[in-house]
């Protein structure tokens, strides 16, 4: 636990800072650090992009020509300590003559969990691990990372747009639209912040989507563009697969799947993947691990009630966004946002660990996080 209301603040504001990464740096985690020395900042940094010096790195840089030896490195995250595309940061900290450290949360992969402190350690530098609120804060920039490095799966969030009577479509099933632009234009900005974007086929049939992120910025990074599609009926003149070649688009489809269609698929550059499982529900598990092997690490579920209620029955949501609008359809038929088996009682019910309200123009964005990583 940080130890002083000094060492809370530098280390808040390293965890601030890794907020600058994001959308950055995938696969790897964000990440900001700040060293200090005597309640003064000698430097900060933060892991800026894939491939590109650390945060630990870019802090020290930061100090210049400053006399390390009695500082104190804050960090968001434990310090690597094996060779990737950057050497390990715990070597920098070791050259740098830091004598204490302290973090705000672990890393969970096989090649951390705790060796980098370790190391630093055995090194005779002085480690304190945080708890409470900030570490709290700290795990949470990182859910799509910490999952991955746990299950294999990307962490998936849920987007959803209903009405005041909880329908996504009218009995006719026209849901276009439902919320409001400034609304939409929210979606597009979490488009571009994940690995994947996932659609069932009836949606790709009925809107025929693009599924990319657009938004004003000159660096934006497309998703992946994923459709569930058992039998492989997506068309080989829609909008997603005549841009498979440049923007990579996955088909998930089933054993059932005519070969005719998945070679035609195949030729056209889609990645088909073919998930296994006697039931929807694993067949979305098998489809995630598949994803997760092809270094996906965070979905945005932008799929219809079919393939949201199978994801609900596989245990695969992590955080739900509903946007609220301020419309009432009716219908006996039209439709809800999750289908799937559910539960039979409402003990058995996904009990929400958070839930966040706020206004998003004319609509009302309900934010709940299901599960922890």
């Amino acid at each position: 636990m940080p130890r002083t209301a000094t060492d809370h603040a530098h280390l808040a504001r390293a965890v601030d800072l890794a907020h600058n990464g994001s959308g950055r740096v995938h696969p790897n985690p964000v990440v900001g650090a700040v060293v200090a020395r005597d309640g003064e900042v000698l430097g900060e940094g933060w892991h800026a992009e894939f491939g590109g010096p650390h945060a630990e790195v870019n802090a020290i840089a930061a100090c210049g020509d400053a006399d390390l030896s009695s500082a104190t490195m804050y960090v968001s995250l434990e310090p690597c300590c094996h060779e990737g595309k950057t050497p390990p940061c715990t070597d920098a900290i070791l050259r740098a003559g830091l004598k204490r450290v302290v973090v705000a949360s672990d890393d969970p992969t096989e090649k951390a969990s705790g060796r980098g402190l370790g190391i630093l350690r055995d090194e005779g530098v002085e480690v304190v691990v945080a708890d409470g609120e900030l570490a709290a804060r700290a795990r949470l920039l990182n859910q799509a990372f910490r999952k991955h490095a746990r299950t294999g799966r990307p962490w998936v969030l849920f987007k959803s747009a209903m009405t005041l009577d909880g329908k996504v479509a009218t009995q006719a099933g026209d849901s276009q639209w439902i919320s409001s632009a400034s609304s939409r234009a929210r979606a597009h900005h979490w488009r571009a912040s994940v690995d994947a974007v996932a659609v069932g086929i009836g949606t790709a049939l009925a809107d025929d989507p693009q599924l990319t992120a657009r938004i004003e910025a000159l660096d934006v990074r497309q998703p992946r563009r994923v459709v569930f599609d058992s039998t492989a009926r997506l068309p080989l003149d829609s909008k997603l697969v005549r841009s498979a070649t440049d923007i990579p688009l996955s088909v998930v489809v089933s054993r059932a799947a005519p070969r005719t269609q998945t070679d035609g698929l195949e030729m056209a550059g889609v990645d088909v993947i073919v998930a296994t499982g006697q039931h929807e529900p694993a067949r979305v598990r098998s489809a995630l691990d598949q994803l997760g092997d092809r270094a996906v690490t965070a979905v945005l579920l932008e799929g219809g009630p079919h393939l949201a209620g199978a994801f609900l029955d596989a245990g695969e949501i992590d955080e739900v966004r509903l946007f609220l609008a301020p419309l009432l359809l009716g219908g006996r038929t039209a439709r809800d946002p999750l289908e799937g088996e559910g539960v039979e009682r409402i003990a058995e019910a996904l009990r929400a660990l958070t839930l966040d309200c706020e206004r998003s123009a004319e609509d009302v964005l309900i934010t709940a996080r299901l599960r922890e990583w």
